[in-house]
């Protein structure tokens, strides 16, 4: 069974920088169809951020376009999001999440089913 491990979370002033991590505990190239980015807030569902397919196609949740850019280095086993210009709404526990799914990774939603334990991230005014 493949294990997701989440790093790079931290507390950050607004307008700040953080990159996260994912790397996918395996012995081989891991390359799932699909990849995500999803956070929770406190008193709140979880949401997609960020999603990439096996052949490097993005999306975003409007509320990032244009801050955060999703990636991957399959040499590594890695899935990254690089978060720019924070803001306290971005404030949540963030969690990566595979699946292989032969449609579009969208269509998902939240319906991943390998997880990563979260990394929080808090940004404050």
């Amino acid at each position: 069974q493949v294990q997701l491990v989440e790093s790079g979370g931290g507390s950050v002033q607004a307008g700040g920088s953080l990159r996260l991590s994912c790397v996918a505990s395996t012995t081989y190239t891991y390359s799932p169809d699909c990849m995500g980015w999803f956070r929770q807030a406190p008193g709140k569902e979880r949401e997609g951020v960020a999603t990439i397919d096996s052949d490097g196609t993005t999306s975003y949740a409007e509320s990032v376009k244009g801050r955060f850019t999703i990636s991957q280095d399959t040499a590594l086993n890695t899935l990254y999001l690089q978060m720019n210009g924070l803001k306290p709404e971005d404030t949540a526990m963030y969690y990566c999440a595979a699946e292989n799914w032969g449609g579009d990774c969208l269509a998902l939603g939240t319906d991943f089913g390998i997880w990563g334990q979260g990394t929080q991230v808090t940004v404050s005014t």
